[in-house]
């Protein structure tokens, strides 16, 4: 897996202020993982979560599992 390789999206709920998470989906298919960054820091470190993990993180957000 390459930088260069991977095509970032933000949430279309995002707002052009920046506090935003980008994932790559285009990985999904053929390495099994979701990458993530901060948009504020394109260039900063990029981690990589299993498709499960990254499936379940959805799941409770939806859920609301986060509010307090």
């Amino acid at each position: 897996m390459t930088e260069s390789s991977l095509r970032w999206i933000k949430s279309s709920y995002s707002e052009n202020g920046g506090q935003c998470v980008e994932v790559a989906t285009n990985l999904v298919p053929s390495h099994g993982v979701v990458p993530i960054r901060d948009s504020k820091i394109p260039e900063g470190p990029t981690f990589a979560v299993s498709t499960t993990s990254f499936s379940s993180f959805i799941a409770a957000v939806k859920g609301d599992a986060f509010t307090g």
